[in-house]
């Protein structure tokens, strides 16, 4: 009767958690984009990256909180390089992934998306305000 309980109750927590990943990948405006702090901490971390008022919102895509772990304000946001992913950097990357090396404030960080989430990107980055500072290499 034990084992039953457990196997039902780790049934409802990877139905929750693929109802979380289909709700995130799904939702208007999000796109899949890898983060990596250049500090070196950690590696890449998978999750969602949500376009909102002249900010970037980006969720990991496995976690227990809806809320965004980073904030990336397009002020100030500054993209120094981009680089292709090899598949020997990150076992779940497909060939044609760009990382975007990039700086907001004291942040600095790698992007990872594929060739559209990229191109949306860039055209975000591109839409600023006259009045808004941006710097892309």
């Amino acid at each position: 009767m034990v084992v039953l309980d457990v196997l039902i109750v780790v049934t409802l927590l990877v139905a929750l958690l693929a109802s979380r990943v289909l709700i995130l990948t799904r939702s208007r405006g999000s796109v899949l984009c890898c983060l990596r702090p250049m500090s070196g901490e950690r590696g890449w971390r998978v999750g969602v990256a949500r376009y909102a008022d002249g900010q970037l919102n980006w969720i990991p895509l496995i976690g227990l909180l809806p809320r965004p772990r980073h904030v990336i304000v397009r002020r100030g946001l500054v993209v120094s390089g981009r680089r292709r992913v090899g598949s020997d950097e990150f076992y779940g990357f497909i060939e044609g992934v760009t990382a975007l090396e990039c700086r907001n404030g004291q942040n600095a960080f790698e992007l990872a998306m594929g060739y559209r989430a990229l191109t949306g990107f860039v055209a975000w980055l591109e839409s600023a305000p006259p009045s808004a500072y941006l710097d892309v290499a």
